[in-house]
């Protein structure tokens, strides 16, 4: 008997811990099964100017899938890209901070020395709390060297080109064992030989696995790997972050779209809507559309330079590059059946930089502890009638300077050089540009959305206070016009 009693403790408290176990790995399952989180898919295009989506003004070419997502969902018509180009844009929808914050370039190029840096919380960094899968299917651009590439921010699996279509490799880029090497290519020209313009290479996780890309191919075998994905993960909360290489010049379509529309350009925009289908047709098929929040946008304006290989911003002023309207107010349609009311529309500002603390909101994910400059745009997603911006002011940096300021209906440009187009270019030639200067300049975006006239004599107390918000950013974020470096400014990470 005092055996049997001496023995009792230890079975006890075996048997105790194995429950223990138990219990832990299935509020683990349940945790990546919770019906309560949804599924994300972000679909993040090139280039696509506002009017460059049928349900936004698009002529010559259809988007019957973008539509429909549309009347099922909701459509953004104050929606900004952070940056009006590439790196800019996508830093500041992976981490929610304005790239001036982050001294991070506008554009970064095959010899750029610098990255997305390991200190900033990425969206998949966000999501990986709650045991997510997470996959990045496209163009990066936020870092080429390893330590930069999504697989080291979260992302389970990438498959794409790490910058621009229009740009070639790094010869240091390390190369897969059995890479595809086209066009008569080898392992020492790359090497040693000078790099080819518009020839850029295609990565698998950290590898080389194609080069050059071929580009034509591109946008179907990222939906394939995006379907894929889908498909093997639809037991599971997942984000899909599909950032297509198009349309950024030069342009490159299946045969099968090749001259469908109009123009070059709209054939590219008819293969993307096509490939929004098939994501949208996965998630039926896996049952799993009703509760998958679906986000599309791009990341600036048209590169109007290009002319016909370009798209429209209408009815806004300028386009890429340029911190008016056209360069960074952007396309967005959201859709999300369970939460977010069908065929609505949000006529408030809302940015991508909102996406992670929104992300953070639904999932209940723990915010990093740096400062983040968006907000939870969440009631303006799901609310029947949508409330005013969570956004005091909205500022418009190109590189780190503060060149416009939004608060309400009102933007506040300070003085400032752009460029403008004197003769656009045709069938993928580069057009002619002009540099100009802009005063102090005020508009009124609901009355002129165009930029057109300037109503800063009428109304210098709007112009004071939003001169005094800008101090504010200025002061927080950094200003190179103004000499301001920005108390809580950060820095990119070095090679």
């Amino acid at each position: 008997m005092n055996r049997i009693r001496a023995r009792t403790p230890l079975f006890v408290i075996a048997l105790t811990w194995l429950l223990l176990v138990n219990l832990s790995a299935a509020a683990q399952r349940a945790a990546a099964d919770d019906d309560s989180l949804p599924n994300i898919v972000v679909i993040f295009t090139d280039d696509q100017g506002y009017a460059d989506v049928g349900c936004f003004g698009a002529e010559g070419y259809r988007t019957p899938h973008l539509d429909q997502m549309a009347k099922e969902g909701r459509r953004f018509t104050s929606f900004y890209s952070a940056a009006p180009a590439c790196s800019g844009s996508r830093v500041s929808l992976m981490t929610g901070s304005y790239y001036a914050r982050l001294h991070f370039p506008l554009v970064l190029f095959p010899g750029s020395k610098v990255g997305l840096a390991a200190g900033e919380m990425t969206l998949a960094e966000l999501v990986k709390q709650k045991g997510y899968a997470t996959a990045c299917v496209g163009k990066w651009h936020l870092g080429h060297q390893e330590k930069f590439l999504p697989t080291q921010h979260g992302f389970d699996r990438y498959l794409g080109i790490p910058y621009s279509n229009d740009m070639t490799i790094d010869p240091k880029t390390r190369l897969a064992e059995g890479v595809v090497l086209r066009n008569g290519m080898t392992r020492h020209q790359i090497r040693w030989e000078k790099p080819r313009h518009d020839w850029v290479p295609l990565v698998r996780n950290n590898e080389v696995v194609e080069y050059p890309a071929n580009q034509a191919t591109l946008t179907r075998r990222y939906t394939e790997e995006a379907v894929r994905f889908i498909d093997e993960n639809a037991e599971r909360p997942f984000l899909l972050y599909l950032p297509h290489t198009m349309p950024h010049t030069p342009l490159f379509t299946a045969e099968e779209f090749t001259l469908g529309a109009e123009t070059r350009y709209g054939d590219v925009i008819e293969e993307i809507d096509w490939s929004v289908g098939q994501i949208l047709d996965a998630l039926k098929k896996n049952n799993i559309d009703e509760n998958t929040l679906v986000i599309f946008t791009t990341d600036n304006g048209p590169w109007l330079s290009f002319g016909n290989h370009a798209g429209k911003a209408t009815p806004l002023r300028e386009g890429k590059g340029t911190t008016f309207e056209g360069g960074m107010r952007v396309p967005c349609i959201m859709r999300w059946p369970a939460r977010i009311p069908a065929d609505s529309e949000c006529n408030v500002t809302a940015s991508t930089i909102d996406l992670v603390p929104t992300v953070a909101a639904i999932i209940d994910g723990q915010l990093p502890e740096h400062r983040l400059d968006g907000k939870n745009i969440l009631p303006l997603m799901t609310s029947a009638e949508p409330p005013e911006s969570p956004h005091e002011y909205f500022c418009y940096y190109k590189n780190r300077d503060l060149e416009a300021i939004r608060s309400g209906p009102w933007k506040l440009h300070f003085r400032h050089l752009y460029f403008t187009i004197v003769k656009p270019g045709h069938d993928g030639s580069h057009g002619v540009n002009k540099n100009k200067m802009i005063e102090l300049s005020l508009y009124n975006l609901d009355r002129d959305i165009g930029e057109t006239t300037n109503v800063a004599a009428e109304y210098p107390h709007v112009v004071a206070r939003l001169r005094g918000l800008a101090d504010r950013a200025r002061l927080d974020i950094g200003d190179n016009l103004t000499g301001h470096v920005g108390e809580n400014s950060r820095r990119p990470d070095p090679e």
